[in-house]
């Protein structure tokens, strides 16, 4: 899911879909309006899933997608390998996750994360 919202309101550290891709917002630079046209921003972000750097430029008053960002706790049930069953703590569904890289170590059985 995704709405839309105005470059100028978006913010470091916000999420913005860029190539059809969620990204997180690492740097954003301003210029001023000038004779022949309106501010422009320019957006670098990171893919949220590949780690790709990506950038945009376009006028601050111009839209573009946001992604809607989901977040839900969870209890770890299992663990194999790098990935993770996890049973949501609202309505009880079991899923699998990867493991990220940097949290193997971290992750305990039982304990609930967000």
């Amino acid at each position: 899911m995704k709405e839309q919202t105005e470059i100028g309101k978006i913010k470091e550290g916000r999420y913005i879909v860029i190539d059809e891709e969620p990204c997180k917002v690492v740097g954003i630079a301003t210029s001023k309006p000038g004779k022949h046209g309106a501010a422009k921003a320019r957006i670098d972000a990171v893919g949220i899933f590949d780690g790709v750097k990506r950038s945009i430029v376009s006028p601050v008053s111009a839209k573009t997608y946001v992604p809607v960002v989901e977040r839900k706790s969870g209890q770890v049930l299992s663990i194999a390998g790098n990935m993770a069953q996890l049973m949501d703590m609202k309505d009880f569904t079991n899923f699998e996750i990867p493991i990220p890289e940097d949290k193997t170590g971290a992750i305990e059985v039982g304990k609930e994360y967000m």
